[in-house]
């Protein structure tokens, strides 16, 4: 913009509604509407490069968000950063200079070239520490901000439901507290301590995806009130907790109603009750799914009107449908009103943002804040924080350095292998390490640097699926000669959606979890168990170790080895960290996200399901999880004394505060997180059986005893009554402290006193407070 007099919506010193209120005034129909929308590479790029001229033509009347303009752009740091400033002055020569807010992917780390990979969120999760959460997304906020990235589309809130489910990966499990709490750090570490200082969040996808009929990524979810209220407390803590900045709508329909067009979601519920005032996003494509896929909609420009009415402000990733909103308002169809309060929040947050006077990111200096010696740190700890012994009946584990080790299984010299879907190698497995600008270390090489490559032989035994056994033999034989048999195992992650045909049975490396890669088998795939079983028959110590993001069925598996663990996908540093833990440098201190079945025919078997559910077994199989949530051994071994009460009575906006007393009983070092949940004896309408109320992850020494407190308000244990009104019920409950959701080792009782209590969500608790006494 030029000339000497600065308007006010250029002057930081008034405020922010002042700003906006002017800018607004100032502003053509079109311009709103060019505010209320994204462009990808695809529409700046001309031959895949980016072309000032044409970009030019594109962004005449502004535009709201550039959509990841470095990351599909497949820019390296410096180049990113140079793009996004090149970009930006664009705007600044159109008529108002309205900045643009780029955004970026980052579930496990900025999804672009250069940047750091970390756990994919399920991993992450097993961690049960909502601090390292947030040390990542911290460093995960300088990559992007040096880049000039002020907004990023995770993390990812559902709840895990259906295991079937390719998402399943993305999320922090299948507990509403724990992805909540994890959520919550997310949000905060990627924000920071202001608006202006941080990158926006965008919790998705609101709501229930987790949970879509028949496993299906973007099914129809069927959820009473009740049930859909578990699915609504991460993006509800999100909001009133962490403050995000932004919300992404799901793709789906919830009982006939696309949550793009559901006023009773996006308004009533996330702005009117929760108070809600930043973005609202749109799901890449959702907005057009309104005609394409649901079939609401008759035309791009009825979807368009219905998603901004509903209270979807900003089409992603381009703009297809919300060009009609211009016409819609000069045809009567619309009020110009509607779209001024959407444009209203955009330019809102890009004052809040800093974004005006932002001075262009430094390209020189954007490599240095990329793969730190601190951010490998990081990933390595974060990983080893992750892996998770499910079982060691022959304590097998910790393994000695001199042992002679025989690397099997087809995960065992995976990189991209080790990645989630939202990483960018996992998009382009055929680049190598080197070009995607970071180094990924596979178990094999993790196992080598810290051996030897003379201790280590490798035999696949088999590819990732298809039925080729042509390689078992080798495996075996390197087993026979081995002190040990590591058997890597488990599936690649992707967002493919190509390998869908006919054939896809016999390829050998598809990928069975990620966006889009839902499956009706929860066993490992190809001949996998085939390998492990062989190799066992040896009679050499068989450690399998799954490397997947997929909550396998693996009893098989577990029946076959001597030990069983769970790594997940640990990003960049997975091998090392899988080394680390192996060999004890480490004790392993993952604990399950998500309860892992016996079958995919239990679904669903998390472990908070109502008393009628969890009460039979089927006629071939247990009725309960092969390991339930929370579980997770030790090389050591944790006592709990008994769960001491501070009152067997409280009003209902009353506090009650336990405590238990943890020892470490072992000879070795190790973390415990301690598990509070909470039961219901006798309610008025069927409640789960219980339900996590907070936990706290301790680090002992051998011998070595630490006093853990909860305190737990009574609007916690609100649920909704029989005219669906939130309220705290009158009653008895059981507090327990475990090890997981099937190993309490304390509880005690205290009633709820007085009269039912209705609340306004306000008014309800959402955390509890646990501390540790004596903490370092």
């Amino acid at each position: 913009m030029t000339g000497s007099e600065r308007p006010p919506y250029q002057d930081p010193s008034l405020s922010t509604e002042r700003r906006v209120s002017d800018l607004l005034e100032r502003m053509t129909l079109a311009e709103k509407v060019a505010q209320l929308g994204g462009l990808a590479p695809s529409r700046l790029f001309d031959d895949g490069e980016f072309d000032r001229e044409h970009a030019e033509s594109q962004l005449a009347d502004g535009i709201g968000e550039f959509t990841r303009l470095c990351g599909e752009g497949d820019f390296m740091p410096r180049e990113g950063a140079a793009t996004v400033n090149e970009a930006q002055s664009i705007l600044d020569d159109t008529r108002l200079g309205i900045p643009a807010i780029a955004h970026e992917e980052c579930l496990s780390g900025y999804m672009g070239p250069g940047g750091s990979t970390f756990p994919q969120s399920i991993g992450l999760a097993s961690t049960w520490e909502p601090d390292l959460v947030e040390e990542i997304t911290t460093e995960i906020r300088r990559q992007l901000q040096s880049i000039g990235v002020a907004h990023a589309l995770s993390p990812v809130a559902d709840l895990a439901r259906d295991l079937r489910w390719g998402r399943t990966e993305e999320t922090f499990g299948e507990d509403q507290y724990l992805v909540a709490r994890m959520v919550c750090s997310y949000v905060s570490g990627l924000q920071g301590d202001d608006p202006a200082d941080g990158v926006a969040a965008t919790p998705k996808h609101f709501v229930g995806h987790g949970a879509p009929r028949g496993g299906k990524n973007r099914g129809s979810i069927s959820l009473g009130p009740r049930d859909l209220r578990e699915h609504l407390f991460p993006f509800e803590a999100a909001v009133r907790e962490a403050g995000a900045e932004s919300i992404m709508n799901a793709y789906h329909d919830i009982d006939g109603v696309p949550c793009a067009s559901s006023t009773r979601l996006l308004t009533d519920r996330l702005r009117e009750e929760w108070g809600f005032d930043g973005l609202v996003v749109s799901d890449y494509g959702a907005v057009t799914n309104l005609r394409t896929e649901h079939g609401v909609a008759a035309d791009d420009r009825e979807a368009a009107v219905a998603a901004l009415r509903a209270g979807i402000d900003v089409e992603l990733a381009n703009v297809e449908a919300y060009d009609e909103l211009v016409g819609a308002v000069e045809d009567g169809e619309l009020d110009e009103a509607v779209v001024d309060e959407a444009v209203r929040r955009v330019l809102r947050t890009k004052v809040r943002k800093g974004l005006f006077e932002a001075d262009p990111v430094d390209p020189d200096a954007a490599a240095e804040a990329f793969e730190t010696d601190d951010q490998r740190a990081l990933a390595r700890r974060a990983a080893r924080e992750s892996v998770t012994l499910l079982a060691d009946g022959d304590d097998l584990l910790p393994l000695d350095d001199d042992a002679a080790v025989a690397a099997v299984g087809p995960k065992a010299d995976a990189t991209e292998g080790l990645l989630g879907d939202y990483a960018y190698l996992a998009h382009f497995p055929e680049l190598e390490d080197e070009e995607a600008g970071i180094d990924i270390v596979s178990p094999l090489a993790g196992l080598e640097a810290r051996l030897g490559a003379d201790a280590v032989t490798h035999a696949p035994g088999c590819t990732l699926t298809g039925p080729d056994t042509a390689g078992v033999d080798a495996a075996v034989e390197a087993a026979a000669d081995a002190d040990v048999a590591l058997a890597f195992v488990g599936g690649n992650s992707t967002i493919d959606h190509s390998d869908t045909d006919e054939s896809v049975t016999e390829r050998p490396a598809v990928s069975i979890s990620g966006e889009g890669r839902d499956v009706t088998d929860l066993g490992l795939p190809g001949v996998q168990e085939e390998v492990v079983e062989a190799v066992a028959e040896t009679g050499t110590p068989v450690v399998a170790v799954v490397l997947s993001g997929k909550a396998h069925a693996l009893e098989p598996v577990a029946d076959a080895a001597s030990a069983l663990v769970h790594a997940w996908l640990p990003g960049e540093e997975g091998g090392n960290a899988v080394a680390d833990v192996l060999f004890g440098d480490h004790s392993p201190s993952g604990r399950l996200p998500v309860s892992l079945p016996r079958d995919a025919g239990q679904l669903p078997v998390h472990y908070s399901r109502k008393p009628n559910d969890v009460r039979n077994d089927y006629v071939f199989t247990p009725g309960d999880a092969l390991f339930p949530f929370g579980h997770g051994e030790s090389y050591t071994t944790f006592e709990y004394g008994d769960l001491e009460l501070s009152t067997d009575a409280v009003e209902p906006d009353g506090t009650v505060e336990a405590s238990v007393t943890v020892e470490n009983a072992g000879d070795r070092a190790g973390h415990e997180v301690v598990q509070w949940y909470s039961h219901a004896e006798h309610p008025p309408l069927v409640r789960p059986v219980q339900r996590l109320r907070g936990f706290r992850r301790v680090f002992l020494e051998p011998g070595e005893r630490a006093r853990v407190s909860l305190e737990l308000g009574a609007t916690q244990l609100s649920f909704l009554d029989e005219a669906e009104q939130l309220a705290v019920h009158p009653g008895a409950y059981e507090l327990r402290a475990g090890h997981s959701a099937a190993d309490v080792r304390a509880t005690e009782r205290f009633e709820i006193t007085g009269e039912k209590r209705r609340l306004d969500g306000a008014d309800r608790r959402l955390f509890s407070d646990v501390r540790v006494e004596g903490e370092r």
